[in-house]
């Protein structure tokens, strides 16, 4: 499935103006921002009715960029290396089921607001075309949360998202908004420093 390209840029300008969109992710149906934003961030806890102590994931377009971002401890590494090729939309016998986000320590050059306590951040390499897209054309970061209300159930597909949501956001995405395609929220795994690993969501 293709996206448009006018689409596309009018959701980065959006993003680079300190906006908030809803888009099609690798997931389900988001609602992000520049991940570096504080104000934009803030903007969607108080959307999503959700405490800010319960920090949001991002998305990057490139597992190259992790470094700049988060330490990357030797068994984020190998984890890594059983998903998806960096270039490739198919993946080995032993990659992820699904999509694969991981909490990383030590996380920096991000909004303040996006880091857990412990200075922790979750954050997923998406091969998902559009939201791909966005973060290599951004060249920053994305807000990756679930574009409900907190608590509520989440929007599986578009027609599945709450007005609240669409009238209060910046920019709704095009693309995908009939496709109905079962998708379903990513394996989260949090990694130490030390290499420990607690699997928070299979």
């Amino acid at each position: 499935m293709r996206y448009d390209k006018e689409d596309l840029q009018a959701a980065l300008r959006v993003l680079r103006q300190g906006g908030i969109i809803v888009y099609p992710t690798d997931t389900v149906w988001g609602i992000g921002c520049d991940a570096t934003n504080p104000e934009a961030v803030a903007r969607i806890y108080a959307l999503k009715k959700r405490e800010d102590s319960k920090s949001m994931l991002v998305l990057l377009d490139s597992a190259a960029k992790l470094d700049y971002y988060v330490d990357v401890p030797e068994s984020a590494e190998m984890l890594l290396q059983t998903a998806c090729d960096e270039d490739s939309s198919s993946c080995s016998d032993s990659s992820p089921a699904k999509p694969l986000t991981i909490i990383y320590p030590n996380a920096r050059h991000l909004a303040p607001n996006l880091i857990a306590e412990d200075g922790s951040v979750g954050i997923r390499i998406t091969k998902e075309p559009f939201s791909n897209a966005l973060c290599a054309q951004l060249k920053r970061p994305i807000v990756s949360t679930s574009a409900n209300i907190s608590g509520e159930p989440t929007a599986r597909y578009y027609k599945e998202i709450v007005r609240l949501i669409l009238d209060h956001t910046d920019y709704v995405c095009l693309f995908r908004r009939d496709d109905e395609t079962p998708h379903e929220p990513s394996t989260i795994i949090k990694i130490n420093a030390d290499n420990s690993f607690k699997i928070i969501r299979p």
